[in-house]
């Protein structure tokens, strides 16, 4: 398999993703601004993407891909698309079943999520009104999950990376037509969650019909009677637990954030929120599609050849080191700019471009490690450990914490963004530290200059960066907007010039970059 065309399939997919997501985010800064109304709708909203993460596109993903691949390369086509079908009428049901009870427990999921707003307040009981809205999102995202595990195993990447797509056009659609037909804009946002979710479902259930792996939830209880019996099934619900427990720790710390945050000064969680947009660009494109098409490929390595699971791995960590240390270094070094362009626009005042910038520029000191992250727990969940990132991720929660006592009550909002992304490095080192340890990964020649040479054209990047912002007043520019997303593009062009054409003056030619990993039987 070509990995290299596969990360770049699913890259181009999750940038058009990426792209309609800032795009999304920028209307949704102009109609709500920073405050209580958009704190509701993004507290709200972040309660079933927390158990989407949780249930779905994490632990479930983790679990069941590995499995999966395993039974696809061992018995064939037919034994894993039935696998799949006895899982997914056990997951619909689990789900289902969960769904219901988040909904009539709406209100005690809002107090436990953003303790800070007060009960019976109006931002209160919004926050619940759009919970209840908005939950039955963890559903069809389950089914999404589901499908995307089954075609990514099948090495059909590009239709489930696309699906992320219409749910940010349906948000689009929602907020520039159809606002007008609701009580509030945030009820329209709403809405479209939903039905970005059912178009996303439908789009995958249609590209597992022309692969023949159709699935139905609604199978009955004599497929339910299967799954349960089945050892496939079993290996899968066994491993889903330390799966769990080991997304659930990110996922407390993203609930102890949201509550500091809603003790701080409104606006706070708006600010987190859209600092967290610009961050997820790069997180997603690199480490997002690296850590898809590594999965179950590691998957397949691990148990036939050590040497080409260690040249994989090699590959996806340079590939993230050359391109994530630019990144960082322009989000630190550009968040003003990148805020402005984005978000300066009808309530989101100058004011709310400072704040969010410095969010973003916490978040820039910690991109590495949550990049590095996506691609080194997959080294992990390839060989169906699950329970060593728990362990790690357990005591990286614990240091955050730790983290946010000292910086929060210093920085305010800026403290919470700066701890994750210190906690996702501290992540990031002990996981790779485990893969050595253990034997798992061996790295390949060449780091030291490798990493010299990219450390070079950053500084150089770095300094062309730091000199032209300073020739630019980005707040001020918001009155020709047309110029100063011009000037903006301008000055990351530039940067990219600099950073590639230093790279291969120093010997790093793209083909370097980029080239196919092969080992043994070749990947």
């Amino acid at each position: 398999m070509n990995l290299l065309k596969s990360a770049a399939a699913v890259s181009s997919m999750t940038m058009l993703s990426r792209i309609t997501g800032l795009v999304r985010e920028t209307i949704t800064a102009r109609l709500l601004g920073a405050g209580a109304e958009s704190d509701a709708f993004f507290i709200a909203f972040r309660i079933p993407n927390l158990l989407r993460r949780l249930f779905a596109e994490g632990a479930f993903s983790q679990a069941f891909i590995p499995v999966l691949s395993q039974v696809d390369s061992q018995q064939g086509r037919g034994a894993s698309i039935e696998l799949a079908r006895r899982v997914c009428s056990l997951l619909f049901l689990i789900v289902a079943l969960l769904t219901v009870l988040g909904v009539a427990g709406s209100s005690w999921v809002v107090w436990g999520m953003a303790s800070g707003l007060q009960p019976g307040s109006a931002q209160f009981n919004l926050t619940v009104q759009l919970t209840q809205w908005m939950f039955p999102y963890i559903l069809l995202i389950s089914m999404v999950a589901m499908a995307s595990g089954l075609l990514n195993t099948f090495r059909q990447f590009s239709l489930p990376a696309f699906a992320p797509v219409l749910l940010n056009i349906s948000f689009i659609l929602g907020a520039l037509f159809f606002v007008p037909y609701f009580e509030t804009a945030v009820h329209a946002m709403a809405a479209a969650v939903i039905v970005g979710g059912v178009l996303q479902m439908a789009l995958l259930w249609i590209g597992l019909w022309r692969t023949g792996a159709w699935l139905n939830p609604f199978a009955g209880f004599g497929r339910l009677k299967q799954a349960i019996a089945d050892e496939q099934v079993k290996r899968i619900l066994k491993n889903m637990i330390p799966a769990s427990l080991a997304v659930s720790v990110a996922q407390i710390s993203l609930i102890i954030n949201t509550n500091i945050a809603s003790h701080l000064e409104k606006g706070s969680v708006s600010w987190i929120s859209f600092g967290d947009r610009l961050m997820e660009f790069p997180t997603a494109l690199l480490g997002v599609a690296l850590g898809t098409v590594l999965l179950p490929s590691l998957s397949a390595a691990a148990g036939r050849d050590q040497k080409e699971y260690s040249v994989l791995m090699d590959w996806g960590l340079r590939l993230t080191f050359v391109l994530v240390v630019p990144a960082a270094i322009g989000l630190g070094l550009f968040s003003e700019a990148m805020v402005a362009i984005l978000f300066h626009y009808g309530k989101f005042d100058a004011m709310d471009v400072q704040m969010t910038s410095h969010a973003v520029v916490a978040y820039s000191v910690g991109l590495a490690g949550l990049v590095l992250v996506k691609v080194l727990a997959p080294g992990f969940y390839a060989k169906q450990d699950i329970r060593t990132p728990v362990k790690i991720g357990i005591g990286v929660v614990i240091a955050t914490q730790l983290m946010n006592l000292v910086f929060v009550p210093v920085l305010g909002h800026v403290g919470l963004p700066l701890s994750v992304g210190l906690g996702a490095t501290l992540n990031a080192a002990v996981l790779y530290w485990g893969l050595r340890r253990r034997g798992m990964y061996q790295p390949g020649a060449g780091w030291l200059p490798y990493l010299l040479k990219i450390a070079v054209a950053s500084l150089l990047m770095a300094a062309a960066l730091f000199g032209m912002n300073l020739q630019f007043d980005w707040i001020a520019m918001a009155a020709e907007p047309l110029l100063r997303i011009a000037a903006v593009l301008g000055v990351i062009a530039v940067c990219g010039v600099v950073y590639f054409a230093t790279l291969w003056a120093l010997g790093l030619n793209p083909r370097a970059l980029i080239r196919k990993p092969v080992a043994g039987r070749g990947a």
